[in-house]
Formats: structure tokens, C-alpha cells, sequence
């Protein structure tokens, strides 16, 4: 579980690409303090697996469905990525809940400056912008924001300096790709909300069940 409250940027140092997979070696410095491997790791909001660790950074592997539904396969030597260990149980809770396992992704369309501020507009599926709700939370490339607005089509958020100069946010232009997650919240409220269908018994259809269930 994280916060979406980045710690680093870390930077990219080699890539190793299977057919359907990859390793990622990153280069880090802050987050090295306690890291062993098997822990959890957001890398631009995607939880990954320390299988690794140096003085200098740590390896991860990356399977075909995170490379499907996310970013990562578009990274090269060189990149750099936002980076945020699990929260700690004794932590403050400075964003919001983040499980590291992302929606999908969406495209930046525009940025406009706002006096100290940048707003960004994303555009995102449908199936993603349902649940996206103004003034809740989203979380791009593992960055905890603010929604500002949203429309049938995209949603924006505004972004102080202080953000923008500590994450890999301040580099994205238009047509820039970014992972989103969504509030887990409204997904499992929306999930348990569901009318759930009367499920048969083991034998099959009876009149016993029939007659139980109002037939």
C-alpha cells in the first residue's frame, strides 16, 4: 500500500526485455536507506518487487500484464521514474490510498500555466473516468493529486511548483503517456453495491428451490 507521496525520482540504468517481460535495473539513492529485496516499490505508480539491490539502485522484474496495462514498456536507459516505498504502518497518510495497481493509462492534452501553478488535462476511457469524481483523488504516475474538473472525456488537475519540481510531472509535455489508479474506494463501494445474481444449488434447478425462492 502506498501514499502517493513521491520520494525520488530514480533514473533508469538498464533494461533487459524477454519476450513478453522485462528486468529493471533503477538508480536510486533515498529510498536505499531500508530497502531489501522482496519489498514493494511504486515506479511511476506501478508496484513492483525489489529482486535486487546495490549501492546504487535495485532490479525489478516486470510481467507481461503490467507491461500491457501500464507505461513501464515504454521506459528506456536514461528515463527517470517517480519512486515511493510501501507506507510504513507508523507513517503519515500525507495522500491518499494507493494500492500500486493501476487502471490504465491515460494521454496529457494540454498544459496551461496558472500563475504558480500548472494545470494538466488528461484524457482516460470511460471506464476510468467513471470513477474519477471532482475533488477527489487520483493518482498519475504514482503522484496523489487533486481532481479540479472533469468532463465526458478527460479530467485536469492543477499542480503547485513544489510537485512539479520533485516528480517526473515537470517533464511531461502533450501527448505524453501516464499511468492512472483511480480512488479504490468508489470501485469496491460501486463492486459491493452490485446486484449479485441468486446462485442455483449444486444439483441444479429444483422445485424445492423454486418454490423457496417465491417460483
Amino acid at each position: 500500500m502506498f501514499t502517493g507521496i513521491v520520494e525520488e525520482m530514480g533514473v533508469i540504468r538498464a533494461i533487459r526485455r524477454g519476450a513478453h517481460s522485462s528486468v529493471l535495473s533503477i538508480g536510486a539513492m533515498a529510498i536505499l536507506s531500508d530497502l531489501k529485496i522482496g519489498d514493494s516499490v511504486a515506479v511511476n505508480g506501478v508496484c513492483l518487487t525489489a529482486t535486487g539491490a546495490d549501492s546504487g539502485g535495485f532490479t525489478a522484474d516486470v510481467m507481461h500484464e503490467t507491461l500491457d496495462r501500464s507505461s513501464l514498456g515504454a521506459l528506456s536507459v536514461g528515463s527517470r521514474v517517480n519512486l515511493e516505498r510501501a507506507m510504513a504502518a507508523d507513517g503519515r497518510f500525507g495522500g491518499h490510498i494507493v494500492s500500486g495497481h493501476i487502471d490504465g493509462t491515460g494521454r496529457i492534452t494540454a498544459t496551461r500555466r496558472d500563475d504558480n501553478a500548472v494545470w494538466y488535462t488528461v484524457e482516460a476511457a470511460p471506464a476510468l473516468l467513471r470513477y474519477v469524481v471532482e475533488k477527489g483523488s487520483v493518482t498519475i504516475d504514482g503522484i496523489s493529486l487533486t481532481v479540479a474538473t472533469v468532463t465526458e472525456r478527460d479530467f485536469s488537475v492543477s499542480v503547485i511548483p513544489h510537485t512539479a519540481a520533485v516528480t517526473i510531472l515537470g517533464e511531461k509535455r502533450a501527448g505524453d503517456t501516464v499511468n492512472l489508479e483511480t480512488d479504490i474506494i468508489g470501485k469496491y463501494v460501486e463492486k459491493l453495491l452490485r446486484p449479485q445474481p441468486e446462485t442455483p444449488p449444486p444439483g441444479g434447478i429444483t422445485w424445492d428451490f423454486l418454490a423457496e425462492n417465491g417460483f
